[in-house]
Order: structure tokens, then C-alpha cells, then sequence
């Protein structure tokens, strides 16, 4: 088939946050004890944490990690993760139906983050708590001394404040599996007053409002508009939370499932702005898409219940998932001027693009690397290509485009980068690229993701699906000429002469 992508300096869409490319780390099966901390294994550090991991977090260059939920928040007193670790409390997590030992808190995972070049992204527990433990957390890592908390983290051995600067009010709170679930005037209310706490007691901070825990959710919509009209002075972010999986076994319609993500977004962009409008406010609420991902391979997994770290929603990713979270980036970064913020759920075992074996190994998922490139290379400012090339239908949606890309500028090293997914099972694309104002950027690496099945794998013993490097396309005056191959992920790299 013959594509057709135009690029242009003045067809921005805004400035990318480096946010946009963060992740998440949640008490939940391995995704802690056993994923970012292991203090037995080989490779572990003096403080736990495994250095492969580390190693692996840095090349995935993840600027934030939200922490420590999820469902678990809800239920979570952070007090019991601060302190000697031999006198903290085991306590039985509700939401995942296993025991917490709190061996690894608040202060391990602000450690860790500075290891690993990271900062965190804190939720609190705004379902069995509220406004004044969430004050008293922000009082606890940011203050610098001479009250209660600030000082009981000196006591702690940590005398300078984490001055952690992003924080999430709650989690999924319209979600009737949530501890302390509300309604959204109920959420409304209590957002509203913890978020005010915490910015009188830190007015450097910014909030997340929750907004419904999916597009599925019956509040859907109202839930937004409700709990926002009654916090909108007080915070600066709605977040979004989405899944997807190919329990049909449809692969064309999985990979189709970015057209629904791309609803689903304007959606809750409409809300904010009609709360605005109805507000008469000059203030403009953003978006933080803090829970992402594909997720379904493991969801029925059984595992011991009220056991400590058992492994639990362990997808183990194939060729086809890889593309559809390429795809999904890339609809992201499509609405960046208002999207500043977004978390791949999750970074470490729990469907995760970097999975080990507790006492033993480590490998890259086949998700790592779509990330991997977005992340490193997708800096600066997102351009909106102009994209001709032909479509299909299937079960679930028509006229979806063949070609998903976006290109991205990033003036300080001088490069731009041109990202696509060619969604066809069978034919491949002849790509003209037509540079207009760019013409001095000429191409310097093209890397691919191409030539796997559907559903091959990565695993401890092989890796087979990964990038590798083509030919550079072909360069004729401002024009230049890609092929790429029939389902493939694709990265072309430009370098201003």
C-alpha cells in the first residue's frame, strides 16, 4: 500500500511533558517485594534494591513513578511504612487479599527514585483516611523541620525533606471494589478540603483529581463534572485510567481500540472545559492518564491468599500487545497540550514491561521497547502529521486508518523523530514523507519492530522480539522515502544539517 505523512515546524500541537512518559509502582504482587526490592538477591544493593532493575528503569528513562497505589492506597497507613523497620505492622491488604509486612515504605521508595533518576508521584488515601493524614504525609516529606512529622522524618534519619511536588487524592474512588468508596459529591468534597490542606501546608504542590476509574463506568461523565464542579479552585489535574485486552482474539480490532482511547480522551477534555465555562474561570484543568496499559493475560491467575508479594497479574506480553502500546503512545501524545501527565501501568512484574524471576533473572517485555524509544527520543515539541493512507473496517470499528504516527521536535539536540505502527497483518507500506519547512532535517537511523507473529513472546530463556536497524530511506530534496514493513513498529530519526 502507498502512505503518505506530511510534516510541518507550524503544525504543532504543543510541548511534551516529560511527565507524559512516567510509570507506576503499586503494593501488588511482585511489583515491589521481589521487583524493585530485593534485599537477598545477588545483585541487590546495600539498601535492597536490585541493580538490574535500576539499570533497566534508567534505560526506559521513566521521569516519574507513582506510588504507593492503586487499590492498595485505600486501605494503606502510610505511618506504618516509616520508622524502624522491626517495629512496623504486618497488615492485611484488602484490596489484593494479601499481608503487607511495610518492610518497604515511604522513605525506601524515595531512595530508590533517586537511585533509579526518578521522582515520585504520591497518592494518598482518601478512601478509609482523609484530609488530615494526606496534610500530614505532605508535612512528613516536604517540610524541612521544627513541626511533629518533618521532625519525626529527621528522627527517621532522613534530615532533608523529599520535597515531593505531584500528588494523587486517592484512587478509583467510584469504584465499588474501592475501600471507602464515595459518590462523587461525597469524593467531591473530601478532595476538595484535602487538597487545600496539603496546599496550605505546601504551596508548591500540585493535585490529581480521580476521575471514574474507566469510559466503562456507569458514573462515567457525571462522576467527572460532579466532583470537579465542587474541587475545581483547589486542583490541578483530572486523572484517566485504561485498559485494553484481545479477549476475542481480533487482532484488527485490538489494534483499532486507539480510536476509542482517542473518544475517550476528548470526552473528559469536554467535561473540564464545560466545568470551566460554567465557572467563568480563566483556570484550565489538564489531564494526568495515570493508569494505562494493556492488561488481560493474567486476570484470572489464582494465587494463596493473605501471602506475602505472591505473584499476581503477571502478563507475560506478545508482539501484537507491543504495537497496540506503541499506538497507544503515540494517541497520547497526539493530545499533549492538555495530557501532562500519564503513568504505564505498571513498571516491574505486574503487567509490566520489565519482569524478573525473585532470587534469579531479568528480561525486557516486548512493550519495553515502544516505550523505550517514545521516552528517549519523543522529547520536545509533538508535531500533528497529515496522514493519507488507505483503511479497513472490522468487527468493532470502520474506517480505521492503516498508519498511526505522530513526529516530535526537540530543538535542543536538534533532531525529530517520526514514530508509526503499521496495523496491516499483510502488506507493507511505501511511505512518502513530505518535510515542507524541514527539509534540513535529513534521516540518521531507522529502527523497526517487524517480521514477529502475533503472539510471540520475550522470556527468560530468548528474547527474540526486539528492534533492530534498516536501511535509511531514501532522500530526494525535501521528500523522503520509508518502507515499512507489514505490522511493525517503526522509529525514523532525523538530525537538522
Amino acid at each position: 500500500m502507498k502512505a503518505k505523512i506530511t510534516l510541518a515546524k507550524e503544525f504543532q500541537i504543543g510541548k511534551i511533558d516529560k511527565r507524559i512518559y512516567g510509570s507506576f509502582v503499586e503494593h501488588l504482587g511482585r511489583a515491589v517485594y521481589g521487583g524493585i526490592y530485593e534485599p537477598s538477591h545477588p545483585l541487590a544493593d546495600s539498601d535492597g534494591f536490585r541493580t538490574d532493575v535500576i539499570e533497566m528503569v534508567k534505560e526506559l528513562n521513566v521521569p516519574i513513578v507513582r506510588y504507593p497505589g492503586g487499590n492498595f492506597v485505600s486501605g494503606y497507613n502510610w505511618e506504618d511504612g516509616v520508622g524502624p523497620v522491626e517495629s512496623r505492622p504486618k497488615r492485611l491488604d484488602l484490596a489484593w487479599g494479601t499481608t503487607e509486612p511495610n518492610t518497604f515504605g515511604t522513605n525506601e521508595f524515595m531512595k530508590w527514585c533517586q537511585k533509579a533518576n526518578t521522582e515520585c508521584m504520591m497518592a494518598v488515601n482518601l478512601g478509609t483516611r482523609g484530609p488530615d493524614e494526606a496534610r500530614n504525609l505532605v508535612e512528613y516529606t516536604n517540610h524541612k523541620s521544627g513541626s511533629a512529622w518533618s521532625d519525626m522524618r529527621i528522627k527517621h534519619g532522613y534530615k532533608d525533606p523529599w520535597n515531593v511536588k505531584l500528588w494523587c487524592l486517592g484512587n478509583e474512588m467510584d469504584g465499588r471494589w474501592q475501600m471507602g468508596a464515595k459518590t462523587a459529591s461525597e469524593y467531591g468534597k473530601v478532595a476538595l478540603e484535602a487538597s487545600k490542606m496539603m496546599k496550605w501546608t505546601d504551596g508548591s504542590i500540585e493535585t490529581v483529581l480521580c476521575g471514574s476509574s474507566s469510559r466503562n463506568s456507569p458514573t462515567f461523565g457525571e462522576w467527572e463534572a460532579t466532583s470537579l464542579d465542587i474541587a475545581y479552585d483547589s486542583i490541578d489535574y483530572v486523572s484517566l485510567h485504561q485498559y485494553y485486552g484481545n479477549h476475542t482474539d481480533d487482532t484488527p480490532s485490538f489494534l483499532a481500540l486507539t480510536l476509542e482511547l482517542d473518544e475517550f480522551i476528548h470526552s473528559v477534555l469536554c467535561v473540564c472545559d464545560y466545568i470551566k465555562a460554567k465557572k467563568r474561570t480563566n483556570k484550565t484543568i489538564n489531564l494526568s492518564f495515570d493508569e494505562w496499559n494493556v492488561w488481560y493475560h493474567s486476570n484470572n491467575a489464582p494465587y494463596e491468599r493473605w501471602s506475602m508479594a505472591p505473584p499476581r497479574l503477571e502478563d507475560i506480553y506478545n508482539f501484537e500487545d507491543a504495537l497496540l502500546v506503541g499506538a497507544m503512545m503515540i494517541t497520547l501524545l497526539r493530545h499533549c497540550d492538555r495530557i501532562k501527565i500519564a503513568c504505564l501501568a505498571q513498571l516491574v512484574n505486574v503487567i509490566a514491561p520489565i519482569f524478573t524471576q525473585t532470587g534469579g533473572g531479568i528480561f525486557k517485555q516486548t512493550i519495553f521497547y515502544p516505550f523505550e524509544h517514545l521516552s528517549n527520543f519523543g522529547r520536545g515539541v509533538a508535531l500533528n502529521p497529515i496522514i493519507s493512507c488507505p483503511k479497513y473496517d472490522c468487527k468493532d470499528f470502520s474506517d480505521v486508518p492503516y498508519l498511526e504516527a505522530i513526529a516530535t521536535v526537540d530543538e535542543e539536540k536538534e533532531e525529530m523523530t517520526l514514530f508509526c505502527v503499521n496495523k496491516s497483518l499483510d502488506d507493507d507500506a511505501l511511505l512518502e514523507i513530505n518535510l515542507l519547512d524541514l527539509e534540513n532535517y535529513k534521516p540518521f537511523e531507522f529502527v523497526s519492530m517487524d517480521g514477529y507473529g502475533a503472539k510471540d513472546e520475550n522470556g527468560f530463556d530468548k528474547s527474540p522480539v526486539k528492534p533492530h536497524k534498516n536501511e535509511l530511506p531514501e532522500v530526494d530534496g525535501a521528500t523522503v522515502t520509508a518502507h515499512l514493513q507489514p505490522f511493525s513498529w517503526n522509529v525514523i530519526r532525523f538530525k537538522r544539517k
